[in-house]
């Protein structure tokens, strides 16, 4: 899913945790997260909902959680941020880290 500016801050301000792919289409490793994330959500389920945010289309949401590079995921619940990587992540990882995160927070 691609989060739109406007309900963006709606999504990660829910109660439902949301993983945030902040990319852009120009970046190699980016490309190298579609399949890992694609992995990670079907490991997840509902646990978790992913959004891609490209930062070329996006500069306001990149700049206001301090992007510097591509890809970094940042999870989000409440509007809290539970995690932050930037760099690629191999799905066994994301999929522990997300789960640890999530359960620390409950």
């Amino acid at each position: 899913m691609n989060a739109q500016p406007k309900t963006f801050q709606q999504l990660i301000d829910g109660d439902q945790p949301v993983l945030v792919d902040f990319t852009a289409t120009w970046c190699g490793p980016c490309k190298m997260m579609h399949p890992i994330l694609e992995d990670t959500s079907k490991q997840m389920g509902d646990k978790v909902k992913i959004v891609k945010v490209d930062v070329d289309k996006n500069p306001l949401a990149a700049s206001k959680f301090q992007v510097r590079g591509v890809p970094t995921l940042i999870l989000f619940q409440k509007g809290k941020i539970l995690w932050r990587q930037s760099g690629v992540v191999p799905a066994h990882q994301l999929v522990k880290t997300i789960e640890s995160s999530i359960m620390s927070k409950a």
